[in-house]
Order: structure tokens, then C-alpha cells, then sequence
């Protein structure tokens, strides 16, 4: 009996032993309690203060994690404070004097974390006042990129109380914040008022608006900060993956609380020569800053510079380049020339400028002479052995053909078209040799075409076209869906400027059927009077198709099966360009807008949308998919405590129960 009795306790114990149980692991827990504040001299939120020194004690040791970024403080402060973290306390030392009857705030928001574990104190904001009351309101919302609606990391937001436009140039914002990753900032200290807000990537730190290259966003919205009580609901973990409880917790609702700015940077209107280079015998190039409408002039200090080159420039004609049409110039290594051009003076003022310039050919002569008989030397000895092997051979070198660069698509959008692009300037191509062909009953029929010059800039007399597309010529332009079509060139339909004539080119292809397709269609509420430009985007944020529209009736025709996304904006001049802003004409960015979600689009189904840009503008700027910008996690407590707990089969009560 006895026996059985202490077999029955054996097992028992054993049986325990497998249970949870209360306890703690060899070496303790780990310390998962964020570091606390002890104490602040002078006192947190105390009025009267007029020390430059702050102190702030915590009850462990503490990291301060980057506070030349991180931590901001206002007023802004001309010389930047001296901000340090050691053992168990923050010092703060300001060099600039203080302002009489002012709330200072010193916004750490998430540097502060214990030393140990790295768990987050959350955000903190030390204050005080060198008045007799202190400022306790709060203005937040969030920053963007008026271009692509990015949230903007790290850039100013600061506000003014004085109104004029010219304060923002004039004099240094009077509170500031600092965006986070997720573009989103939080003034705070600001006293009762009326006030204008601002954004700016401030370059000199000056906190005002002092350079052109400075990113900013302005608005001409009157904040009233206000406050209220409200409710909020808070989760409390008890760990990674259960809900110990929620708590309804109120606290004081700062507004406004949904600002946003649309940040851009002005276009630098100041010119500069930037470099002129010759990479190519046959032409040279010069870059400035910015384009205008007088091209320079060019006067050959050592050749004949009448009617000596052709002029390819692009559009802003900031970037020009001078095609030599002679090859006696083209072989002339040294081009000494006189240049006649507008720049931006030391005052700002555009001015006519005259220098003299030596421009090189980065390849001389006697290089291309030497390469061009390597060449001959190597296709004479291939003749030689198709010679002696009895194959066909030539007795005369070839002349190089022209390198004609032809995109044609097998599988041809209905919308899509040819392009014909040559690497040199062309004359005008010979019509008679080029063709397009479709097949009747197995009969091969000519078809009509337009062929039409690109980049062309037709205010020169002697402007470049190096580029031709080719569509039908029909009503629409647009290819017959499913049909089957031929585009031929013949031997020397293209020719240059220097003699040199294209290869044939035949290629056919196959215009794909319209039940492939979808047509997608937003009917998109107009809020200003101007034409709405739509681009269809793809999940990389690939422009697939751009359309527009005056009354803001988008329709994107031929339309692949997928997913796609949408954006518009409002072309406030209708040149069919996105295009900044500029704060001395009081010129905003042109409006941008995303619609809030994907949508899929299937073949032969159209997909038709009512938008109100309006009603979605602030709750969703942009959707999460496609924003690069991603916010940088938030930094929590492990929880290591519980995970080590339910490994070692104890149960742990975390601390703060």
C-alpha cells in the first residue's frame, strides 16, 4: 500500500512540474517600464521663468537619440541650443535671448528611450512661460508634395502671427514643428489668436522664406487655434497579441487638427551658362540653368559660321545643340567661336553676355582617320578570304547606312503608332518610298498614313528633325483593331544632313482586338474653372495613359485588363503640363489629386466613375499602395517578458498590474 502511495505522490510532483507556474527566470525580467520624468528644473509649464538652462531627471538612464533633428524648439532659436543627454537627465542651454511674455516649448518627440532596453518614452514636450501665463493650444496637420501628394519628412512648419504676405520673407516664423515620416506635425504653445501658417525646407536656417531653392508651401487660411472636450478610446495590451481591455479616456481636442500644405519648390528663373561640350565631331551643345527665348548667337572666329550649323533645342531652350552641316567644319578639331547669350547678372537682371570660347571635339581627327582605317583593313581581309574561299565578295567598301532606329509593336495598340528616329538630322523624308499595307482577300492594299516631324521647332528657319511617327490617316488616327498590317521603307526613304541613306525597313504587325480592351471613364466634379488632365497609372505609378479634359470628363480609351490607379490635376494654363507655383506672384502649385483606392478594369467591361475630388482630398491624399514615402515604424515596447514567460511555462504579470 505504502508503495502505491509513494508511486501516486512521484507522479503528482511530476505532473506539477510540467504546469505553469508562478516565477521569475534565472537573471530576471526584462525591463520593459519606459523612463519616467523625477523632475524638471525650472518646473514643467512654470511661469516667470527667466534662466537660459534646463534640466530634465529621469528615474533611469536614458538614450537621446539624434536632437539636432529631432527635437525642435520655439520660438525658434537664431543660435542653435545646446542640447545634451547623460546618465539620468537632459540638459537644455539656450543662447539666444529670451522673449518677454512668451511660451517656450522644447518638443522631444520620440528621442528619449530608457538605455537598457530602448523602450520609447513616447512623445514629450518640456515647456515654460517668461510671462505670467503660459500657451497651451496645439495646431497639427500634415505636409505633402503638391506634385505627387508624398508625405514630406523633416521640412519646417512654422506659423506667423502678423498676416501680411511679406512676413513670411521678411521676419522668422514665431512658433515652429518639424514633419515626421508620415508628414505630419504638431505646433504647440500657441497662445490664442489669428494666425497664417507655412511650410519651408529651411536651407540658411533663418526660419523664413529667403531663397528660391528652398522647398515651401503657403496658404491663405486664417487659423483660430480652439480646443474642446472630447473622447478617445485606448487599447491596453497585455501583450503582442491579446487586448487586456479598452479604456474610453478624454482629453482636451486641439483644432484645427487637418491642415494641409502642398509643398513645392519654385522654378530658378536665374540663367548661367552651365558647360559647352562637343561629345560628337558633328555638333556641340550648351547648357544653362534655364532656357529664354533668344538663342544665343554664334560667330566663327576661325571658319565661316554662315549658315554654318542647324539648331536643335529643347522646349524651355535651356539645353541647345549646333548641328554642323559642313564636314570640313565637322573634321576641324578646334572650333574658335564668339558667343552672344542672355544670363542673370550679379544684381539678378537678365543681361546680354559676350565671351570667346575654344570648343574641342572630344575625338580628334586623325583618331576617327586612324579608327576609319582600322575598319577598312579589317572588312578588305574578310573580302580577301570570301575570295579565296570562292564566296561573293566586293571590291569597294560600302558606305555606312543610315542607323534609322524604328519602333513598330507586333501587337499594335489601336491607339499606338510607328516612330522613325534617326541620329542625325534628317532631310525631308522621300513619301514616294514609304508604305503602309494592309491585306484585302490575300491582296496587298496600300492604305493613306500622315507622317509627322516630332520636336520639330518650327520658329527656326533652321531647325533639326530627327524624329518621324507614323499613324492611318483616318478620321481618328486609330489602327483597325484586328487587323493585319505591313509598314515598308525602301532603300533611302531617310537621308541626312551628311549624305547618308537608310537601309530598307519592312515590318508587319497585328492591331490587337478591341474586345482586349476596356474603356475606363471618371466624370470628375470640376471645382475650378480650368482643363483636368487625368494620367492612368499602373501599381509602379507608371504614366500607361493621359487624357484631359475642360469640363473634367476623363476618358481613357483601349485599356488593358488590370489594376490601375488615377491621377488628375487641374491645368490651371493648359499646356498640358504639371507646373509649380511661385510665392512672389501668389501662385499656388497646380492642384493634385488621387483617387482614394485601385480599381481593377476587365476586358470588354467598361468601368465608369462620379468623383468628387473634394469630399476625399483630406481623409485619403494619396493611397498607402502606391506612396514610396512609408512612415518609420513606431517605435513600442517588446514585450519580451510574456514571449519569454509562455516559453518557460510561467505566468508572468506584467509590472503595472
Amino acid at each position: 500500500m505504502r508503495k502505491i502511495e509513494t508511486a501516486l505522490a512521484a507522479a503528482i510532483i511530476i505532473t506539477l512540474a510540467g504546469c505553469a507556474k508562478m516565477g521569475q527566470p534565472d537573471g530576471g525580467w526584462y525591463d520593459e517600464t519606459p523612463p519616467r520624468v523625477v523632475g524638471t528644473f525650472p518646473t514643467d509649464k512654470s511661469t516667470g521663468v527667466s534662466t537660459k538652462n534646463i534640466t530634465i531627471l529621469f528615474d533611469e538612464f536614458i538614450k537621446l537619440e539624434n536632437p539636432s533633428e529631432k527635437v525642435v524648439i520655439s520660438p525658434p532659436q537664431m543660435e542653435a541650443a545646446e542640447i545634451k543627454g547623460a546618465g539620468r537627465r537632459i540638459t537644455v542651454q539656450l543662447f539666444d535671448t529670451l522673449k518677454a511674455n512668451t511660451t517656450y516649448t522644447v518638443d522631444f518627440s520620440d528621442a528619449i528611450s530608457d538605455n537598457n532596453e530602448g523602450n520609447p518614452m513616447g512623445n514629450y514636450t518640456y515647456s515654460f512661460s517668461t510671462g505670467s501665463t503660459i500657451d497651451t493650444m496645439e495646431v497639427a496637420g500634415r505636409v505633402v508634395e503638391a506634385e505627387d501628394l508624398e508625405p514630406l519628412k523633416g521640412i519646417l512648419v512654422g506659423l506667423y502671427s502678423n498676416l501680411s504676405d511679406t512676413a513670411f520673407t521678411t521676419s522668422p516664423m514665431i512658433r515652429v514643428a518639424r514633419t515626421d515620416s508620415r508628414g505630419k506635425f504638431i505646433i504647440k504653445g500657441v497662445a490664442p489668436g489669428q494666425y497664417r501658417i507655412y511650410a519651408l525646407q529651411d536651407v540658411d536656417a533663418n526660419y523664413q522664406f529667403s531663397q528660391k531653392s528652398e522647398k515651401l508651401a503657403f496658404s491663405h487660411d486664417v487659423i483660430v487655434p480652439s480646443s474642446k472636450p472630447d473622447v478617445r478610446q485606448d487599447t491596453l495590451w497585455r501583450d503582442s497579441l491579446h487586448i487586456d481591455n479598452i479604456i474610453q479616456t478624454g482629453y482636451t481636442h486641439f483644432l484645427p487638427d487637418d491642415i494641409v500644405l502642398r509643398a513645392f519648390t519654385e522654378t530658378l528663373t536665374e540663367r548661367h551658362l552651365l558647360k559647352t561640350e562637343r561629345k560628337e565631331p558633328e555638333y556641340f551643345t550648351m547648357f544653362f540653368t534655364y532656357g529664354d527665348r533668344m538663342l544665343p548667337k554664334i560667330d566663327g572666329l576661325n571658319f565661316d559660321s554662315t549658315d554654318a550649323f542647324m539648331i536643335e533645342s529643347t522646349a524651355h531652350r535651356d539645353t541647345i545643340t549646333y548641328w554642323l552641316r559642313d564636314t570640313t567644319l565637322v573634321n576641324q578639331d578646334t572650333l574658335l567661336v564668339k558667343r552672344t547669350y542672355m544670363a542673370t547678372d550679379t544684381a539678378g537682371v537678365l543681361t546680354q553676355t559676350t565671351d570667346t570660347v575654344e570648343i574641342l571635339s572630344k575625338i580628334s581627327y586623325a583618331k576617327r582617320l586612324k579608327d576609319k582605317q582600322k575598319e577598312y583593313e579589317k572588312w578588305e581581309k574578310a573580302q580577301e578570304k570570301a575570295k579565296k574561299r570562292g564566296e561573293d565578295y566586293l571590291t569597294e567598301m560600302p558606305a555606312k547606312p543610315l542607323e534609322m532606329k524604328t519602333a513598330i509593336q507586333s501587337d499594335m495598340m489601336p491607339d499606338g503608332y510607328v516612330t522613325f528616329e534617326s541620329p542625325t538630322p534628317l532631310l525631308a523624308p522621300d513619301i514616294s518610298k514609304i508604305h503602309l499595307r494592309t491585306k484585302i482577300d490575300t491582296v496587298a492594299v496600300d492604305k493613306p498614313f500622315t507622317l509627322t516631324p516630332i520636336g520639330l521647332d518650327t520658329t527656326l528657319t533652321n531647325g533639326v528633325c530627327r524624329k518621324y511617327i507614323l499613324r492611318p490617316d483616318s478620321t481618328d488616327n486609330l489602327w483597325t483593331p484586328g487587323t493585319q498590317y505591313t509598314v515598308e521603307a525602301d532603300s533611302a526613304a531617310f537621308n541626312d544632313i551628311y549624305g547618308n541613306y537608310s537601309s530598307p525597313i519592312k515590318k508587319g504587325m497585328t492591331v490587337r482586338k478591341e474586345s482586349d480592351f476596356t474603356t475606363i471613364t471618371f466624370h470628375v466634379a470640376a471645382t475650378e474653372q480650368a482643363p483636368y488632365v487625368g494620367q492612368l497609372l499602373d501599381s509602379g505609378q507608371k504614366v500607361v495613359k493621359q487624357t484631359s479634359s475642360p469640363t473634367g470628363d476623363l476618358t481613357f480609351q483601349f485599356v488593358k485588363p488590370g489594376d490601375y490607379y488615377l491621377r488628375v490635376w487641374v491645368d490651371s494654363n493648359g499646356n498640358g503640363l504639371w507646373d509649380t507655383g511661385c510665392y512672389a506672384d501668389d501662385l499656388q502649385a497646380e492642384t493634385v489629386y488621387y483617387y482614394p483606392e485601385k480599381f481593377e478594369c476587365k476586358a470588354h467591361w467598361p468601368f465608369e466613375r462620379n468623383w468628387n475630388p473634394a469630399t476625399t482630398a483630406k481623409q485619403s491624399l494619396k493611397p498607402d499602395a502606391i506612396t514610396k514615402q512609408k512612415g518609420d515604424k513606431q517605435k513600442k515596447i517588446k514585450n519580451q517578458n510574456a514571449e519569454r514567460a509562455r516559453k518557460m511555462g510561467i505566468i508572468y504579470i506584467p509590472q503595472n498590474h
